[in-house]
């Protein structure tokens, strides 16, 4: 497959120009063992097209992407998903749609909500794994879509989760789709699952409008995604959503990894990627009855261990694989999480069986139960209202009764607790304080507080 990007930024490096403008180290590196990205790190000078105005060789690039997706359009993000998923609401927005969402969302969806002044109408999942999973059924969107009584609306879900469960996409679509709902995915750790042996991805399953963080799954530099949409109608609005949002100044060593990352998925990812599936089954039989695995069925390269139902907290567990030279994902009090690549090699994965059998899996007395349940808190006040009000950090003993203002969440893994404009009650609490969330930004109690009528 052609490269146009990596081809345009090789032959200008090769010219060894008089570079008269940005950026300013021009092309020169401040020590040697980066000259080679800073030789290929450009601005959108004469032929280097322009991301969010693209008609040379960026969209040549961006309609390569298209092809090997099977979408209508897809362009290139430099502001990782949290652009993706800006844009795709804008455009959600701009129809007066209300959105209709799993709970388990990223904190980048409910900024972007905010922002735009979106109201959302929550979807809570009907089998839980405290905050960080949940599953959902078409059915649970259906009954929220029926309260709306014909308002416009569009269905958002995140999947694959960060524990690797994954939604039923096509069903979900399916149901959208008879409200006249376009569904919105948020896929980011899930760039690799249309080049398996059978897809998986949400735009080969119905999905409308879907963000993928290329950098996470794929080989690109961290911030590169991908925006796909299946819809005519949305493929000449991407990109004018996404430039409210965007830097003027995108990267071009991104685009450029963008670029070459095309032609790995034309010419290597499906072989690499069976290697990564069956190493990762393999990994599991070798482990069955020493280790406990969550996401069955689900993404096959999140490898993901069920401390809890161990016995051990996944906290202690990523501290011995640590110092075995193994960095988890994520790794919380019920869970480690481990991701393959289509980059694993025979190398990597014997020092990954190697570290999990050098670790201590034997119960630690750690009581870490069943995670509490999702709390289901009072909206008092609008999401938009409560994250812009004058606010104060307080310590989360002593946020009982008080409105969410920011929500304050590290990431990863970045599933908010409590949403900005609700209240914060006993059962927000319980769950704050099993994740060690120790401090809570709430709305200053001069702000007045009021009940909040949603027409539902």
């Amino acid at each position: 497959m052609e490269t146009p990007i990596y081809t345009f930024l090789q032959e200008y490096a090769e010219k060894n120009p008089l570079r008269m403008h940005m950026p300013g180290h021009k092309g020169r590196a401040p020590v040697p063992e980066l000259e080679g990205a800073y030789t290929y790190d450009l601005t959108e000078i004469s032929g280097a097209d322009s991301l969010f105005e693209a008609e040379g060789i960026i969209a040549e690039s961006e309609r390569n992407a298209s092809r090997l997706f099977g979408t209508v359009q897809t362009v290139y993000s430099c502001g990782g998903s949290t652009l993706c998923i800006q844009a795709m609401l804008h455009l959600m927005k701009q129809e007066g749609r209300r959105v209709v969402a799993a709970r388990t969302v990223h904190r980048a969806f409910l900024n972007a909500c905010v922002l735009l002044g979106l109201e959302v109408s929550w979807v809570y999942p009907s089998e839980e794994k405290g905050i960080l999973s949940g599953a959902y059924t078409p059915e649970d969107f259906e009954r929220v879509l029926e309260t709306l009584e014909g308002q416009p609306a569009c269905v958002y879900v995140t999947s694959p989760d960060y524990l690797g469960h994954m939604a039923d996409i096509r069903g979900i679509a399916e149901v959208s789709h008879r409200y006249d709902a376009p569904l919105l995915v948020d896929n980011a750790h899930g760039a690799h699952l249309a080049f398996l042996e059978k897809s998986l991805h949400p735009m080969a399953l119905g999905a409308d409008l879907c963000c993928d963080s290329a950098h996470k799954m794929l080989p690109c530099l961290t911030g590169c995604a991908y925006l796909h949409t299946a819809r005519e109608e949305y493929a000449g609005r991407l990109k004018d959503a996404m430039g409210v949002f965007g830097s003027t100044s995108p990267s071009y060593l991104m685009l450029l990894s963008l670029d070459l990352c095309n032609r790995f998925l034309a010419e290597e990812a499906r072989e690499r990627l069976r290697y990564a599936v069956d190493a990762a089954k393999r990994l599991r039989q070798v482990f069955s009855g020493k280790l406990i695995f969550g996401a069955e069925g689900g993404d096959p390269l999140h490898l993901s261990i069920d401390t809890a139902a161990m016995g051990c907290d996944g906290r202690q567990i990523a501290m011995q694989l640590e110092k075995l030279g193994c960095y988890a994902e994520y790794a919380g009090r019920e869970s480690v999480v481990l991701l393959l690549s289509a980059m694993e090699t025979e190398e990597s994965m014997r020092r990954l069986e190697e570290c999990l059998t050098a670790c201590d899996f034997t119960p630690d007395g750690t009581e870490t139960g069943e995670p509490p349940a999702f709390p289901r808190p009072e909206a008092v006040m609008g999401l938009r209202e409560a994250a812009l009000s004058e606010s104060e950090i307080r310590p989360a003993a002593k946020a009982l009764g008080q409105i969410c203002a920011g929500v304050k969440v590290p990431c990863p893994p970045a599933v908010p607790v409590v949403i900005s404009g609700e209240r914060i009650d006993e059962s927000v609490l319980s769950v704050m304080e099993y994740y060690g969330i120790n401090t809570a930004q709430v709305v200053k109690e001069s702000v007045p507080k009021r009940p909040l009528f949603c027409k539902k």
